[in-house]
């Protein structure tokens, strides 16, 4: 009987989910796709044309320079805390405390945080630059705990197997190791990406709201949750905002799909 019950709340739950998925999607699809028009995918932005372009474009620049960035940085300590470090080893304690720590923290501390030492202290004012250094802090624990936990499921015989044929431990982590750890660190980069896109607090403090597109690293812009985020707050363009939930889901399902396309590549590859 209790098998049965945990059997429907499983099935109730998935339901909901599902539910609540599609009803969101096709609430947004229906009040954006009529105002997703020549005027919204113009080039430029002007008081009469909300033009999500520019906005598109700076999301593309803001989530390539974060994720060109913390992916070495990531993948690399996360391979230092399961290859190299020592069992035992206070740091890697006080590492993994670390990531645990920053991965709780509000979108709207790390915000708060760029805006006092990227913008105010270092003078790099709203602007690509601090909207990415901040980004780059707040999903470096994703990708290092993805990588961490796509290491640790590598099996140890296949490294053993490596060093009895006589390879080295750099060898053996990038032709052994890399290969079948690969699909779930791209886990954690896809996560990770997800987040920077749909991110608001950190980069409003940051990155700034100009509906301009950024003409260096040190100018401001906005991404498309933010400009879906300034236009509805107006409360005068709340059909446009609508149209650019519509694009920013579309961008997403774009990304996740290519990325869990490669995911399945790499793993159909390593076996």
């Amino acid at each position: 009987m209790s098998s049965k019950l945990i059997r429907g709340l499983v099935y109730l739950s998935a339901a909901l989910t599902f539910t609540s998925l599609v009803f969101i999607l096709l609430y947004i699809f229906a009040n954006g796709l009529p105002h997703l028009n020549s005027d919204i995918l113009s080039w430029n932005f002007t008081t009469d044309n909300q033009s999500l372009i520019p906005s598109l474009i700076t999301t593309f620049i803001v989530l390539g320079l974060t994720l060109l960035i913390a992916t070495p940085i990531g993948v690399f300590t996360g391979f230092y805390l399961v290859e190299y470090a020592k069992k035992g080893n206070k740091v890697v304690g006080i590492i993994r405390m670390a990531t645990d720590t920053l991965a709780a923290i509000p979108s709207i501390v790390y915000g708060l945080f760029g805006m006092l030492f990227f913008v105010t202290f270092l003078g790099f004012q709203y602007s690509v630059a601090a909207g990415v250094l901040t980004s780059v802090i707040m999903v470096l624990p994703l990708i290092i705990r993805s990588t961490e936990e796509a290491l640790m499921a590598v099996n140890d015989s296949l490294r053993e197997a490596s060093f009895g044929l006589g390879a080295g431990k750099l060898r053996t982590i990038f032709k052994v190791v890399l290969p079948v750890a690969m699909p779930g660190i791209l886990s954690g980069v896809i996560l990770a990406s997800g987040r920077i896109i749909g991110e608001t607090a950190a980069l409003m403090y940051t990155l700034g709201t100009s509906s301009n597109l950024p003409s260096g690293l040190f100018s401001s812009g906005r991404t498309l949750a933010l400009h879906m985020y300034v236009l509805s707050n107006e409360g005068i363009h709340v059909n446009q905002s609508f149209a650019t939930g519509v694009v920013l889901i579309i961008f997403v399902l774009v990304v996740n799909g290519l990325s869990t396309f490669l995911s399945n590549k790499l793993a159909k590859g390593t076996k």
